[in-house]
């Protein structure tokens, strides 16, 4: 009844003076003051909230006359609005797609068990032969999934190979004259004896190649050299090392967060658990 009192008072308005019409307004600012002073937390019906909705779309100041609730209130009133609709028009009770039957569900299992290479697409392709119309979702959905063994971590590779494992890497030397030299090192882990290093203030790839070479000479190269992702170790550096019978292992990018000062000595060690980095 309220907001239709308020509908017919709207005309009566247009027809009042404006001095009436400003002190009516002035006593109905006044009772809305007291009515809030009194009242910690005023009680609106949804037909209230929906007439300041309503108004809010239609009067651009209407901020200016609202006094029982934060103009944000109206506005999370309105989203709430469209959250009501749009579940009802989407029909809550009824989520995703259809269920299929139960007969192709154990087709698609077993077209999958007894073909572990084939993928979702060529299983759906073989459906579509049988006039079975599918999403390939639907499909990938009720394969059987084969468990693969899992792969082989950083810490166990290390302790399997430990013997057979060097690595090398660059290190920054400032000098006194404000040159930076560059420190090569090769370091064996079995016994993490640091088995060559060499200094130039001009590395390149040959150079760090030679220095492979001249770490293991005589046929003990070990079988796994593990480097970073440095680009000084160029194709002619890799050509070098797999020709001495050196498989490289790359470290992943992540781990070069330890920095120049560490790199890949200190991942090392630490993955293998000799002391922790920094």
């Amino acid at each position: 009844m309220g907001i239709l009192h308020a509908f017919f008072l709207f005309p009566r308005g247009l027809l009042l003076s404006r001095s009436a019409l400003a002190a009516e307004n002035l006593s109905l600012r006044q009772q809305v003051a007291v009515y809030k002073h009194t009242v910690k937390r005023p009680k609106l019906r949804p037909r209230d909230r929906i007439f300041w909705v309503l108004l809010s779309r239609l009067w651009a100041n209407w901020r200016s006359a609202l006094a029982i609730v934060q103009p944000e209130t109206v506005i999370k009133w309105h989203r709430q609005g469209f959250k009501l609709y749009w579940r009802w028009k989407s029909r809550a009770g009824k989520r995703g797609r259809p269920p299929i039957k139960r007969e192709i569900r154990d087709l698609i299992r077993r077209m999958s068990h007894e073909n572990p290479l084939w993928g979702a697409p060529r299983i759906l392709s073989e459906l579509l032969l049988l006039s079975y119309d599918l999403a390939q979702e639907t499909v990938a959905k009720y394969m059987v999934r084969i468990r693969k063994p899992p792969s082989q971590l950083w810490r166990t590779f290390l302790a399997n190979h430990v013997p057979d494992i060097a690595a090398c890497d660059f290190c920054t030397v400032p000098t006194v004259t404000f040159r930076v030299l560059y420190v090569f090192i090769v370091l064996r882990h079995d016994r993490r004896q640091v088995v060559h290093f060499n200094v130039t203030s001009h590395p390149y790839a040959q150079w760090a190649a030679q220095q492979i070479v001249d770490a293991f000479p005589y046929e003990k190269a070990p079988r796994f050299l593990l480097r970073d992702r440095d680009g000084i170790y160029g194709d002619y550096f890799q050509k070098r090392v797999k020709d001495m019978g050196i498989e490289e292992v790359l470290i992943a990018c992540p781990s070069q967060k330890f920095g120049p000062r560490y790199s890949v000595r200190t991942y090392v060690i630490w993955q293998v658990g000799c002391f922790p980095p920094g």
